[in-house]
């Protein structure tokens, strides 16, 4: 079998391999595929013919360490994948990123505050050229020594704490006080919350632009009628069919974001079908398909793609300050910036 044949049946060939196929030693072989020119012709072309045959690949990665340069990549690093809003935030970070030729891997912590600091210390190792992150908790003093470390950092949904970055934030607290208010001019005075663990951002920030649209209408918080902690919609469910139970349930119940959404949808459903009372439903994140979902549900929409974007936008200005060649010494930036993408309000009929 020769060596053709034996990488086209899953091998990866090396530096060493092309050498040898080319019958020359594996330095003379590294200084053709850096393109120096005193390499003398008919071998740069040996050696070029058997990179092709054996489809050899330089390793980008080691090239780069060797090089004093980054990797080519970007870290973007969030809380949970299976929420679709991750998947758009993503598809808005990468379509930036790309126009300077970088990738973007993506990595999930699962709300895990260990998971992070573990996954930001490897993205460093692997020397990213910049992180773009949803922080799991208040403590990021990970994401504050990845920055001390040259790596420049861009929090999204969330904002810095304890050092400072750039960060593109939604308006949590106008988008639930409207969506709040929306129930109110219904009628509603008891309404129910469910949102996500208190030590997200975006959780404490939408329960209180909740509780400022209740108080703006001479309402007062029921804490019997708040659940926090649920980031499935299972936990949702769960947590809305306890309050739909109690002796004087919630008319109506505001959601956090779209996990919660949809697992009350379910709590409701549940008890239309077996002849209950009638609830209304708010909230935070429009999602695929609730247009479908059969009842009236007024949702709190934004552009999550343009999230990404901002984000991403945020972190070029930041790798152009970059000195060249040199992934950790770079000259000084602009001032951390903090933008704030504006929140609607849309309606869907029952």
């Amino acid at each position: 079998m020769d060596g053709t044949e034996r990488y086209r049946k899953g091998g990866q060939p090396t530096l060493r391999d092309v050498a040898e196929h080319a019958g020359v030693s594996a330095m003379t072989a590294s200084r053709v595929l850096r393109d120096d020119p005193q390499v003398l012709p008919a071998t740069r072309e040996r050696v070029r013919a058997a990179a092709t045959a054996l489809g050899y690949r330089p390793n980008a990665a080691a090239r780069s360490l060797r090089l004093g340069r980054g990797s080519g990549l970007v870290g973007l690093v969030v809380t949970n994948l299976a929420n679709p809003f991750y998947s758009r935030l993503a598809l808005g970070v990468d379509s930036v990123v790309v126009q300077d030729g970088l990738k973007t891997v993506i990595g999930n912590t699962g709300q895990d505050p260990d998971a992070e600091r573990e996954l930001v210390a490897d993205l460093v190792a692997r020397r990213v050229d910049g992180i773009i992150a949803v922080p799991a908790g208040a403590d990021q003093r990970h994401l504050a020594a990845a920055v001390a470390e040259g790596v420049p950092v861009v929090l999204a949904s969330r904002p810095p704490e304890g050092f400072a970055a750039d960060c593109v934030l939604v308006d949590d607290f106008g988008g639930a006080h409207d969506a709040t208010a929306r129930l109110v001019e219904r009628g509603h005075r008891r309404i129910g919350f469910l949102g996500s663990p208190p030590a997200v951002h975006t959780g404490t920030e939408r329960l209180r632009g909740y509780a400022a649209a209740l108080s703006a209408a001479g309402l007062a918080v029921d804490d019997r009628l708040v659940r926090q902690g649920q980031t499935e919609p299972h936990e949702a469910t769960r947590a809305a069919t306890d309050l739909l139970a109690l002796p004087d349930p919630p008319t109506a119940l505001f959601c956090s974001n779209n996990r919660n959404t949809i697992g009350a949808f379910r709590a409701i459903r549940a008890l239309r079908s077996c002849g209950g009372a009638d609830v209304a439903l708010a909230g935070f994140d429009d999602f695929e398909l609730a247009d479908a979902l059969g009842m009236p549900l007024t949702l709190v929409a934004y552009d999550s793609d343009e999230l990404g974007r901002a984000a991403a936008r945020l972190l070029a200005t930041r790798l152009r300050t970059a000195e060249p060649g040199a992934a950790t010494s770079r000259r000084p930036g602009p001032p951390p910036r903090q933008i704030v993408v504006p929140t609607s309000l849309v309606e869907y009929g029952g």
